[in-house]
């Protein structure tokens, strides 16, 4: 038994000899490419800090959420509007 957990359950010894079975059989490549963030355009997206004050982020968070989108799409929306990228 170890001290580790997954979502507050205890893993077990079983449960480790158990996917390391699953592991030696091989696992549907296609299947866990589908796994992940989606891409975004014609691939991986890449991570852009961006600094905002106190009152952008503010009303950014708020149309974002009167929108009822994520920050983050609300971001990339206002960027292909004044780029426009579609």
């Amino acid at each position: 038994m170890t001290d580790e957990t997954i979502s507050g359950q205890p893993v077990t010894d079983e449960m480790i000899e158990e996917w390391a079975d699953e592991a030696e059989t091989g696992y549907d490549v296609e299947k866990l490419r589908k796994r992940g963030r989606p891409t975004l355009g014609a691939g991986p997206g890449a991570v852009v800090p961006v600094r905002m004050d106190a009152a952008l982020l503010e009303a950014l968070n708020a149309r974002a959420e009167q929108e009822h989108v994520s920050r983050s799409e609300a971001i990339r929306e206002a960027v292909r509007a004044w780029t426009q990228v579609a």
